[in-house]
């Protein structure tokens, strides 16, 4: 059997979604016995790749570069997995939604909080250009499937993305993963 081609991406969150993957422990040695992991925050590609059969994404599209990439990997990936809350609702990142778009954020944080020099970037692509609102996943690109959670549970995302790993589809059981479309 070839191995899958798999991928995990972390966009606008706190990275708790991979910890709770990396919480998965000797089963990762399982995963990479059937997985090449070709794109994630624990390797090194600077580019993601073509092909890539299941993708899991975590956080929110928060700004161009996580727009920028959101889209890439739908177009590069058979399988989009949205996982965990900020993927899928925008939680936290989102809390900046109601301050009301890129200039009231910016002044908040560069202007009125911060400690020394306060002056708002003057230069393109030191801060990744905001976007007007933070969005979950599913409203930018059409998601497979989402692992609910903050953070999901290692055996939670386990029991996702095994029947993947077999070529199958994962069972949609009770609150544990929830199909889009």
């Amino acid at each position: 059997m070839d191995k899958i081609r798999l991928a995990t991406v972390w966009l606008a969150g706190c990275s708790g979604c991979h910890m709770s993957f990396l919480d998965l422990d000797e089963w990762l040695f399982e995963l990479a016995a059937q997985a090449d992991m070709v794109y994630s925050p624990f390797v090194d590609p600077k580019e993601f790749p073509k092909d890539v059969d299941v993708v899991l994404v975590e956080g929110a599209v928060a700004n161009e570069e996580n727009l920028e990439i959101i889209l890439k990997v739908r177009e590069r990936s058979k399988f989009l997995v949205s996982f965990g809350d900020c993927a899928v609702t925008a939680n936290v990142p989102a809390m900046r939604n109601m301050l009301g778009g890129t200039e009231p954020v910016l002044k908040r944080c560069y202007l009125e909080l911060g400690d020394l020099n306060n002056q708002l970037p003057k230069e393109k692509g030191i801060v990744p250009e905001l976007l007007e609102r933070v969005m979950p996943v599913h409203e930018v690109v059409k998601v497979d499937m989402y692992i609910p959670g903050c953070p999901p549970s290692g055996p939670r995302i386990r029991d996702a993305i095994a029947p993947l790993l077999r070529g199958e589809k994962p069972k949609m059981e009770g609150r544990h993963m929830i199909k889009f479309g």
